[in-house]
Protein backbone atom coordinates (compact mmCIF):
# COMPACT_ATOMS: atom_id res chain seq x y z
CA UNK A 1 0.00 0.00 0.00
CA UNK A 2 1.36 3.07 -0.95
CA UNK A 3 2.11 6.39 1.25
CA UNK A 4 -1.39 8.30 0.17
CA UNK A 5 -3.30 5.11 1.04
CA UNK A 6 -1.47 4.91 4.29
CA UNK A 7 -2.04 8.42 5.13
CA UNK A 8 -5.79 8.71 4.40
CA UNK A 9 -6.42 5.50 6.66
CA UNK A 10 -4.98 7.25 9.22
CA UNK A 11 -6.54 10.87 8.62
CA UNK A 12 -10.21 8.56 8.33
CA UNK A 13 -9.10 7.46 12.21
CA UNK A 14 -8.56 10.88 13.48
CA UNK A 15 -12.03 11.97 11.86
CA UNK A 16 -14.04 8.90 13.39
CA UNK A 17 -12.17 9.49 16.87
CA UNK A 18 -12.84 13.04 17.32
CA UNK A 19 -16.67 12.43 16.44
CA UNK A 20 -16.21 9.85 19.18
CA UNK A 21 -14.83 12.31 21.66
CA UNK A 22 -17.40 14.70 20.93
CA UNK A 23 -20.04 12.14 22.05
CA UNK A 24 -18.39 11.55 25.29
CA UNK A 25 -17.82 14.88 25.51
CA UNK A 26 -21.45 15.40 25.66
CA UNK A 27 -22.55 12.34 26.83
CA UNK A 28 -20.55 12.41 30.40
CA UNK A 29 -20.42 16.00 30.56
CA UNK A 30 -16.77 16.29 29.89
CA UNK A 31 -15.52 19.55 29.07
CA UNK A 32 -11.92 19.19 27.96
CA UNK A 33 -13.35 16.11 25.09
CA UNK A 34 -15.68 18.75 24.18
CA UNK A 35 -13.27 21.26 23.73
CA UNK A 36 -10.76 19.34 21.50
CA UNK A 37 -13.49 18.00 19.16
CA UNK A 38 -13.60 21.82 17.94
CA UNK A 39 -11.23 24.25 16.24
CA UNK A 40 -11.10 27.17 18.97
CA UNK A 41 -12.43 28.99 15.73
CA UNK A 42 -15.25 26.49 14.52
CA UNK A 43 -18.72 27.76 13.83
CA UNK A 44 -21.61 25.50 15.18
CA UNK A 45 -25.23 25.43 13.55
CA UNK A 46 -26.89 23.43 16.32
CA UNK A 47 -30.56 23.79 16.01
CA UNK A 48 -31.77 27.18 17.75
CA UNK A 49 -27.91 27.74 18.63
CA UNK A 50 -25.84 29.63 15.33
CA UNK A 51 -22.51 30.72 15.86
CA UNK A 52 -18.77 29.84 17.49
CA UNK A 53 -18.45 26.67 18.74
CA UNK A 54 -17.38 28.67 21.96
CA UNK A 55 -20.71 29.61 22.34
CA UNK A 56 -22.41 26.28 21.91
CA UNK A 57 -19.80 24.75 24.25
CA UNK A 58 -20.70 27.42 27.17
CA UNK A 59 -24.69 26.40 26.41
CA UNK A 60 -23.70 23.12 26.54
CA UNK A 61 -21.71 23.14 29.87
CA UNK A 62 -24.24 25.56 31.35
CA UNK A 63 -27.14 22.31 30.76
CA UNK A 64 -24.23 19.55 32.56
CA UNK A 65 -24.99 21.63 35.74
CA UNK A 66 -29.17 20.77 35.11
CA UNK A 67 -28.07 16.98 35.83
CA UNK A 68 -29.45 15.56 31.93
CA UNK A 69 -28.74 12.07 30.84
CA UNK A 70 -28.04 11.93 26.97
CA UNK A 71 -26.53 9.64 24.71
CA UNK A 72 -25.31 9.93 21.43
CA UNK A 73 -24.62 7.24 18.67
CA UNK A 74 -23.18 8.00 15.59
CA UNK A 75 -22.87 6.02 12.73
CA UNK A 76 -22.62 5.57 8.45
CA UNK A 77 -20.05 7.90 8.79
CA UNK A 78 -18.82 9.39 5.36
CA UNK A 79 -15.30 11.42 4.77
CA UNK A 80 -14.91 13.12 1.34
CA UNK A 81 -11.41 14.47 1.70
CA UNK A 82 -11.69 18.24 -0.28
CA UNK A 83 -7.89 18.21 0.40
CA UNK A 84 -5.52 16.39 2.10
CA UNK A 85 -6.06 19.57 5.15
CA UNK A 86 -9.76 19.36 4.60
CA UNK A 87 -12.97 17.02 4.63
CA UNK A 88 -16.60 17.11 4.05
CA UNK A 89 -17.82 14.64 6.95
CA UNK A 90 -21.98 13.69 6.76
CA UNK A 91 -22.28 11.28 10.01
CA UNK A 92 -25.59 10.32 11.49
CA UNK A 93 -26.64 10.57 14.98
CA UNK A 94 -29.80 9.10 17.41
CA UNK A 95 -29.68 11.19 20.75
CA UNK A 96 -31.82 10.77 23.77
CA UNK A 97 -31.65 13.65 25.56
CA UNK A 98 -33.47 14.31 28.85
CA UNK A 99 -32.98 17.32 31.29
CA UNK A 100 -35.37 19.91 33.02
CA UNK A 101 -37.03 22.70 30.35
CA UNK A 102 -37.00 26.59 31.64
CA UNK A 103 -39.77 25.86 33.73
CA UNK A 104 -37.78 22.76 35.48
CA UNK A 105 -40.02 20.29 34.35
CA UNK A 106 -38.61 16.97 32.88
CA UNK A 107 -38.35 16.68 29.21
CA UNK A 108 -37.39 13.44 27.13
CA UNK A 109 -36.52 13.00 23.66
CA UNK A 110 -35.42 11.06 20.96
CA UNK A 111 -33.62 13.03 18.10
CA UNK A 112 -32.10 11.44 15.25
CA UNK A 113 -30.26 13.52 12.09
CA UNK A 114 -26.85 14.08 10.94
CA UNK A 115 -23.89 16.15 11.54
CA UNK A 116 -22.59 18.09 8.32
CA UNK A 117 -18.79 18.67 9.54
CA UNK A 118 -16.20 20.72 7.30
CA UNK A 119 -13.21 19.31 9.22
CA UNK A 120 -9.84 20.38 8.61
CA UNK A 121 -6.36 19.25 9.56
CA UNK A 122 -4.13 21.64 11.50
CA UNK A 123 -0.41 20.72 12.80
CA UNK A 124 -1.52 17.19 11.67
CA UNK A 125 -4.78 17.10 13.98
CA UNK A 126 -8.25 16.67 12.77
CA UNK A 127 -11.23 18.84 14.50
CA UNK A 128 -13.92 20.10 13.09
CA UNK A 129 -14.06 23.76 11.73
CA UNK A 130 -17.66 24.15 10.63
CA UNK A 131 -20.70 22.09 11.77
CA UNK A 132 -24.30 22.16 11.09
CA UNK A 133 -26.70 19.76 12.31
CA UNK A 134 -29.43 18.18 10.50
CA UNK A 135 -32.85 16.98 12.10
CA UNK A 136 -34.40 14.28 10.34
CA UNK A 137 -36.74 12.93 13.28
CA UNK A 138 -37.95 14.08 16.54
CA UNK A 139 -40.10 11.88 19.23
CA UNK A 140 -40.73 13.52 22.74
CA UNK A 141 -41.16 10.95 24.88
CA UNK A 142 -42.79 10.72 28.73
CA UNK A 143 -40.24 10.45 31.06
CA UNK A 144 -39.64 7.96 33.83
CA UNK A 145 -41.45 8.50 36.81
CA UNK A 146 -39.29 6.57 39.57
CA UNK A 147 -35.73 7.91 40.04
CA UNK A 148 -32.73 6.11 38.46
CA UNK A 149 -31.24 3.94 41.26
CA UNK A 150 -35.18 2.63 41.94
CA UNK A 151 -35.05 1.85 37.82
CA UNK A 152 -31.50 0.50 37.02
CA UNK A 153 -32.07 -1.36 40.32
CA UNK A 154 -28.84 -4.31 40.58
CA UNK A 155 -27.76 -3.18 36.82
CA UNK A 156 -25.10 -1.43 37.98
CA UNK A 157 -23.14 1.03 37.44
CA UNK A 158 -25.29 3.61 36.23
CA UNK A 159 -23.66 5.80 33.42
CA UNK A 160 -22.50 9.45 35.07
CA UNK A 161 -20.84 12.70 34.32
CA UNK A 162 -16.93 13.63 34.54
CA UNK A 163 -15.11 12.49 36.08
CA UNK A 164 -17.37 10.36 38.17
CA UNK A 165 -17.99 7.53 35.47
CA UNK A 166 -16.36 4.77 35.30
CA UNK A 167 -14.54 4.92 32.05
CA UNK A 168 -12.85 7.15 33.89
CA UNK A 169 -11.46 4.91 36.08
CA UNK A 170 -9.84 3.16 33.55
CA UNK A 171 -8.20 6.52 32.04
CA UNK A 172 -6.07 6.63 35.36
CA UNK A 173 -4.42 3.27 34.25
CA UNK A 174 -2.69 5.64 31.96
CA UNK A 175 -3.86 3.86 28.44
CA UNK A 176 -1.68 5.75 25.84
CA UNK A 177 -4.34 7.59 23.27
CA UNK A 178 -4.80 5.56 20.12
CA UNK A 179 -2.98 8.52 18.10
CA UNK A 180 -0.02 8.60 20.62
CA UNK A 181 0.92 4.79 19.93
CA UNK A 182 0.81 5.83 15.97
CA UNK A 183 3.04 8.94 16.61
CA UNK A 184 5.50 7.04 18.27
CA UNK A 185 5.37 4.33 15.54
CA UNK A 186 5.75 6.61 12.95
CA UNK A 187 8.85 8.35 15.15
CA UNK A 188 10.39 5.14 15.19
CA UNK A 189 10.34 4.30 11.74
CA UNK A 190 11.62 7.93 10.56
CA UNK A 191 14.05 7.09 12.69
CA UNK A 192 15.13 3.56 11.19
CA UNK A 193 13.21 1.44 13.98
CA UNK A 194 11.60 -1.39 13.47
CA UNK A 195 7.54 -2.12 13.84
Amino acid sequence: MDQTKLTELVDREAIRDCLYRYCRGIDRADEAALRSAYWPDAHDNHGAYRGPAEGFIQFALGVFKTGPRNIHHITNILIDFVSSAEAAVESYFTALQRGPDQDGEVRQTLLCGRYCDLFQKREGEWRIAERTVVYDWLAEQIPPAVVEAERFGPRQPIGAPHPDDPIYTLGNRRIPPRHASLESSNERAAFGGEE
